[in-house]
């Protein structure tokens, strides 16, 4: 019989979770072990936070998810956060609601993947807690960040001009997870469609990019695409009192979801790609006067793509230009 989070006990899966972390860098003065964390504060800078949940059956399925690609995710989704909002990562807090069935196997591959992208992107894990859930497995994360006054990116900032601008290719997740789904085996899946599922399971935080646009006042707002482009769109329209209108010849369709789209029906590739969430991609609004300035900083951040997709305008409301007219931007993903 496997090992279990219950035949081992909270103290030991503490002790377990500390020795797959990597040491502590020099600004957290006090990580996991006591009742609070101590982290040092950067002079001259703003703290923020934020924190995502991930709920089995609701955002995940452990049938279809390596606990790898889960451990990964619940940081990734908070960074992405931080990312939108210009800042740069300090450290996080992981609680978990553990299934006292849960095979301990999973429980070290889970935290495996978290603590590799903690790594990866310089967010040590300082503290958080661990009780029995009576159901699924819940996986609770806050991030902490930092960003200088004035540079942060917020959701207000649009006028009417400005544009729209999106990274990567929105819908792959949507797709991946569609895949997940309809039962179709990995190996059954093209190279495009693995690119989809890969998204979906280890979504990449465009944290270079975002701070690059603070820094250089790039963008005048910033939203990342958790519930999908349609969504992010509508949001930053409406915050700041404005319209927007995407033109759907602009939107960027991976190829996989194409795929998808075709192999699998429901939703058209460009239903996939404005109203499919869990991207993490991030959208920008540029006035026209910083568009330079923008793609700059783009070159600047790497392997990072972008594409203008749509403007705002005077007035209100979030539509798409077609070949045959406005229509009404779908919905994004809603939880109730």
């Amino acid at each position: 019989m496997a090992e279990t989070v219950a035949s081992l006990g909270e103290r030991a899966l503490i002790a377990r979770l500390r020795s797959r972390l990597a040491p502590d860098p020099p600004h957290i003065r006090l990580g996991i072990g006591d009742d609070a964390a101590v982290l040092e504060p950067e002079r001259g800078m703003q703290i923020v936070v934020t924190t995502d949940s991930l709920v089995e059956d609701v955002h995940f399925r452990r049938a279809w998810t390596p606990a790898a690609a889960i451990g990964h995710k619940a940081l990734a989704v908070n960074l992405s956060d931080l990312a939108a909002m210009g800042a740069t990562p300090r450290a996080s807090l992981l609680s978990l609601g553990l299934p006292a069935t849960l095979p301990i196997a999973e429980f070290d591959a889970l935290i495996d993947g978290y603590a590799t992208l903690s790594a990866a992107t310089r967010t040590p894990l300082v503290g958080g807690n661990i009780a029995r859930s009576p159901g699924p497995l819940l996986i609770d994360v806050t991030a902490i960040g930092s960003v200088r006054p004035r540079r942060v990116l917020r959701r207000t900032g649009a006028r009417a001009g400005d544009e729209l601008y999106v990274t990567g290719a929105p819908g792959r997740s949507a797709a991946g997870l569609a895949l997940l789904a309809a039962g179709i085996p990995r190996d059954a899946m093209d190279a495009d469609e693995r690119e989809c599922l890969v998204w979906h399971e280890r979504p990449e935080p465009r944290l270079r990019l975002g701070r690059i646009v603070a820094r250089t006042s790039a963008a005048t707002a910033a939203m990342d695409l958790s519930d999908g482009l349609a969504d992010a769109a509508a949001t930053l329209a409406a915050e700041a009192g404005v319209g927007v209108v995407l033109d759907e010849a602009a939107v960027p369709i991976a190829r996989g979801v194409s795929r998808v789209a075709g192999r699998i029906g429901g939703r058209s590739a460009l239903e996939i790609a404005i109203g499919g969430g869990e991207d993490y991609e991030l959208a920008f609004v540029v006035p026209a006067r910083r568009r330079s300035r923008f793609l700059a900083a783009v070159r600047r951040s790497g392997d990072v793509t972008v594409t203008r997709v749509g403007v705002f305008e005077r007035g209100h409301g979030a539509w798409l230009e077609t070949g045959s007219g406005r229509r009404p931007l779908p919905h994004g993903f809603a939880h109730f």
